[in-house]
């Protein structure tokens, strides 16, 4: 009977442990940042970014089982009935820590798996033997990233990592899921939370050739300053076999880089001039070396990325009429800068989560006519500065939009502060959220979505 009262027991607790998987997954399965939220009981309830089922989170739900079961087998085999409801008490309300002891055992087996998938992802690529274009910065990668993948495509076979696949196991995933035997290049997308993770990353597949998107806060908490991110960063430059292509964000990591490089930006290699806007998209020039180019995209922003792009092709050789057909298809990154027409004009940038960024959103925002609203949350991670960061949003908020929308109660304080003066409404939900704008939408108006915050951020 006792086996039977475990089994059922050990179900049931696993179940109500889900909701501890999802922050464990949402932070990465990082051990320090699962015990904070869980101590702040941050427990990311909502329904935006769902757990995801996959092989990992599998094998810890199992473990978490076994683990379980095995307590219950030995409290309900041996103890009285009243020592058996405290110790079930016990189990419940310690029930987080248990998945961090499956965790922790667990992380033998996940170290082998790891090994294993990154050993198969550097055969296949030494297989193929295709050239490696490596990209990292605080931000801009995967928009960098997906728009040379579209313009390099014109004349070469381009394999890339989708979304943001950034760490180890995102990229064996690229390479063993999409990468074919003919492709001619793959461009990655290196991601780093720590000091170490972009030379790991440099080490494990290689870079031929690099970019180095715009350096600023981001995952302060972690990082705690800037000088550790541009260090981190630096990792890539010191890790490549050819040239590396900056954007005109990272001009102090192109100062400090001795190897062959080129400068996407202003009095750089290539650099865009003379932009302007209109209801199709943007027009502007693109400068590289002694050639000038007269482009057309539907982007609203990301230019400087153009621009990068644009260089890096250009130096692997691609033709200038590719390069303009290229940029004449380019389309925009989902959810960042996306424009979509209706009643109401939306520009979806929610997936953009930096300061620098914001302040790009927010120029492109004021070039619309009608009432400019925005929605944002703010930005997070930023470690002693995310108070101040987000006064600073604020006031910029102020400076180019009518209406600020404020997400979520994280950063509820530093943006109502800042953005004093201007007409502010606040939102727990999306539910909420609709029902506010429904009642200050007007025909021509446009909304801003800035950054979308996981449920772990209430």
């Amino acid at each position: 009977m006792f086996i039977l009262f475990s089994f059922l027991f050990s179900i049931i607790f696993v179940i109500l442990d889900l909701i501890f998987f999802k922050v464990f997954q949402l932070e990465n399965y990082k051990t320090v940042s699962y015990i904070k939220r869980v101590a702040k009981f941050q427990f990311a309830f909502g329904t935006k970014t769902p757990l995801k089922a996959t092989k990992r989170i599998k094998r810890l739900f199992f473990c978490d089982f076994l683990v379980k079961f095995l307590c219950f087998s030995l409290i309900f085999a041996f103890l009285k009935a009243w020592i058996c409801v405290l110790l079930v008490t016990i189990l419940l309300l310690t029930s987080d820590y248990f998945v961090l002891i499956s965790f922790l055992f667990m992380m033998p087996i996940e170290g082998l798996i790891k090994q294993n998938y990154i050993k198969k992802a550097q055969k296949k690529i030494a297989a193929v033997d295709c050239k490696i274009i490596a990209i990292t910065g605080s931000f801009g990668k995967t928009s960098t990233k997906n728009i040379l993948h579209q313009i390099l495509s014109e004349q070469f076979r381009v394999c890339v990592s989708p979304n943001s696949f950034n760490t180890p196991m995102g990229v064996c995933k690229t390479v063993l899921e999409n990468l074919k035997e003919n492709d001619e290049f793959l461009i990655l997308e290196f991601g780093a939370r720590k000091k170490g993770d972009i030379e790991e990353l440099s080490k494990l597949f290689g870079a031929d050739y690099a970019i180095i998107t715009p350096i600023g806060a981001c995952h302060l908490e972690t990082f705690k300053n800037i000088q550790t991110i541009e260090n981190t960063k630096f990792e890539l430059c010191e890790n490549t076999k050819n040239f590396v292509v900056f954007n005109d964000g990272a001009r102090k990591l192109y100062e400090r880089f001795n190897g062959e490089k080129y400068l996407a930006g202003e009095s750089g290699f290539c650099f865009v001039k003379d932009i302007s806007f209109d209801k199709d998209g943007s027009k502007f020039d693109v400068v590289i070396g002694e050639k000038s180019l007269s482009l057309k995209s539907v982007l609203l922003s990301n230019l400087d990325n153009v621009a990068v792009a644009i260089c890096m092709a250009h130096l692997l050789g691609e033709s200038f009429e590719n390069i303009k057909r290229g940029v004449l298809g380019l389309k925009p990154t989902p959810h960042r800068m996306e424009l979509i027409r209706g009643f109401a004009n939306v520009i979806d940038d929610s997936y953009n989560s930096n300061f620098d960024g914001f302040l790009s959103a927010l120029k492109v925002l004021s070039r619309f006519s009608g009432k400019k609203i925005v929605v944002s949350p703010g930005i997070v991670e930023l470690g002693n500065m995310q108070y101040e960061i987000n006064f600073k949003i604020a006031k910029e908020v102020k400076k180019y939009a009518d209406v600020f929308v404020i997400m979520n109660k994280t950063n509820k304080i530093a943006l109502s502060r800042g953005a004093e003066g201007m007409e502010v409404y606040f939102a727990s939900t999306r539910e909420e959220q609709t029902e506010i704008l429904k009642k200050i939408l007007g025909a021509g108006d446009v909304v801003l979505f800035e950054n979308d915050l996981p449920d772990n951020f209430a």
